[in-house]
């Protein structure tokens, strides 16, 4: 069973998959895409990944992984590091 913990991981995943970059709608769709079964599965997480994946990009940021909000465009999640 998936925790919130790995989230964050899907979240690098998805963002890696967009080039570095993506909305949170698109990162959003991308986890329901590749991770339904996970999340169906999940337990309450279920209930709450929509919210929880907004905690998993902040941890990501804490951790210099993700762009701060004010180093990018309104909306829009960007990896530090983009994919080469």
């Amino acid at each position: 069973m998936i925790t919130k913990e790995d989230l964050q991981l899907f979240v690098t995943e998805a963002l890696h998959a967009h080039n570095g970059e993506a909305s949170i709608v698109q990162v959003c769709k991308y986890v329901w895409d590749h991770h339904k079964d996970d999340l169906e599965n999940s337990g309450d997480l279920f209930y709450t990944w929509q919210y929880d994946i907004r905690w998993a990009a902040q941890a990501l940021r804490d951790k210099k992984i993700m762009h701060v909000d004010e180093l990018s465009p309104r909306g829009i999640w960007r990896l530090v590091a983009t994919p080469s």
